[in-house]
């Protein structure tokens, strides 16, 4: 018979071994300390999925062009749904494995696909929330990107809010501390070619802040049939409804703005010299250009 208490110092000795070999192997690594996924230069392109909101509306604009009144003003229709700058651009999917983009692509997903396919969610979501029938998205740089807005929502709407880049210029330089002149045309620059862009490829309607702040009634009740929505009195008095706090990375937060007021549009200096594409730019949208 096997003496007890040689048993047990044998199982000490084996546990003493295992730990010891613990203490000199190198420590395991967790999912999160893994390498980084492999790319295999895989152009897999997914099909679209279904969206829950067919026809999302686009308000596609320079910064400084007037967007946050144009929101306000259809955020006060009973039917549209028009909340603070989404950034949808910003939000973006992680395909963190190797493995991920095989699994996607077995479910007919790519890494694009699935950053539409949240933010249809996003829409959708705060759509449902509102209990209103119409979303529209005012994030400026959108206009940056509207060819892939448009291969996301093939249905969409979009509206293209021009304002005289001169003007766009000039409120930029008023609005920053110690401004660099130069990248601002550059950005305005950017931001005008890419809405001409849209303005001559899509099925847009098209307005101007400067017609929107002189007529509003005229240019929303326009806006409206675009819509297909029935015109109402109350869109113009924006300031007697919620529309969520105003402040910077969600829109305009001026005292212009939290009037509640709609104010005549500033026009351009007419002696500020634009660069040469600019003018030609806002000479095609129909304004004056020395």
């Amino acid at each position: 018979m096997r003496d007890p208490r040689m048993s047990a110092i044998g199982k000490g000795l084996r546990r003493r071994g295992r730990l010891m070999a613990q203490a000199v192997s190198p420590p395991r690594r967790s999912l999160d300390a893994m390498p980084a996924p492999r790319t295999d230069g895989d152009s897999y392109t997914a099909p679209p999925a279904p969206r829950l909101v067919d026809s999302p509306v686009f308000v596609l604009s320079s910064v400084r062009s007037g967007s946050t009144l144009l929101r306000v003003l259809l955020n006060s229709h009973s039917r549209i749904r028009a909340p603070h700058e989404m950034h949808l651009r910003t939000l973006h999917i992680n395909l963190s494995r190797d493995f991920t983009a095989d699994a996607m692509k077995a479910l007919e997903l790519d890494k694009d696909e699935l950053e539409h396919v949240l933010w249809d969610r996003v829409l959708h979501l705060e759509l449902a929330r509102s209990g209103k029938q119409i979303i529209v998205d005012k994030t400026p740089p959108n206009t940056l990107m509207w060819p892939r807005l448009h291969r996301c929502w093939p249905n969409a709407r979009y509206i293209v809010l021009l304002r005289h880049p001169g003007a766009v210029v000039a409120s930029l330089t008023d609005r920053r501390t110690d401004p660099d002149h130069e990248q601002i045309r550059a950005e305005v620059l950017d931001y005008s070619e890419k809405l001409d862009e849209a303005r001559r490829t899509l099925d847009a309607h098209v307005m101007t802040y400067e017609d929107l702040t002189a007529h509003p009634e005229r240019t929303t009740r326009d806006l409206c049939e675009y819509l297909g929505v029935p015109w109402e009195s109350t869109m113009l008095d924006y300031g007697d409804k919620d529309h969520g706090d105003f402040r910077p990375q969600l829109g305009d937060w001026s005292p212009t703005i939290r009037s509640g007021r709609i104010q005549q549009a500033r026009p351009a200096d007419p002696t500020a010299q634009l660069p040469p594409r600019l003018a030609e730019l806002a000479k095609a949208w129909g304004y004056p250009v020395d």
